[in-house]
């Protein structure tokens, strides 16, 4: 496995990062998301990751923002991509490390994320429902998890309400 670095983003990174998630996906939903999250007020400055290539290519990105379980504030990790190319080589496990470092060390307590069930527990995701946690709208049981980034602050029960341009 490769070292990454894993840094924030830039002004200057806004193209790779764009162009990361027009790649990892086939729309362009997310990378459409994640402008529309950098003009939002959920976005916390600082929780927007990049991995790079020792050269300095941006491979892999992993974005937090702001969300709620209940009334309790928390972040939403997504999405998380890496270029087709470099996917299965660690450039999105470092990104997301990052992320989740960086968040606990603002503070942060509370992390949800939507997505495959196989992939978020290496981090110390669980089964949302487990702790009571839930969506206004119907998913898969098992995508649907979280984490506390601090073993004294249990996860709070409750819906998750996203960022408007979640669209959920």
């Amino acid at each position: 496995m490769r070292n990454w670095i894993t840094r924030a983003e830039t002004s200057a990174d806004t193209d790779a990062i764009r162009d990361i998630n027009l790649t990892a996906f086939e729309t362009s939903e997310e990378a459409d998301l994640v402008d529309a999250l950098r003009a939002d007020s959920s976005w916390v400055e600082g929780l927007s990751l990049v991995s790079a290539t020792s050269n300095g290519l941006l491979v892999g990105y992993a974005l937090l923002t702001r969300c709620h379980i209940g009334d309790i504030p928390a972040l939403c990790l997504a999405p998380c991509a890496v270029r087709p190319e470099h996917q299965k080589s660690g450039a999105g496990s470092a990104a997301v490390r990052a992320a989740l470092a960086a968040a606990k060390e603002m503070g942060e307590h509370y992390v949800v994320v939507l997505g495959h069930p196989a992939y978020y527990p290496r981090f110390g995701f669980t089964r949302a429902s487990a702790h009571g946690i839930s969506l206004s709208i119907d998913v898969p049981d098992e995508a649907l998890m979280a984490l506390t980034l601090d073993t004294d602050h249990l996860l709070p029960s409750g819906t998750v309400h996203y960022a408007a341009p979640f669209g959920i």
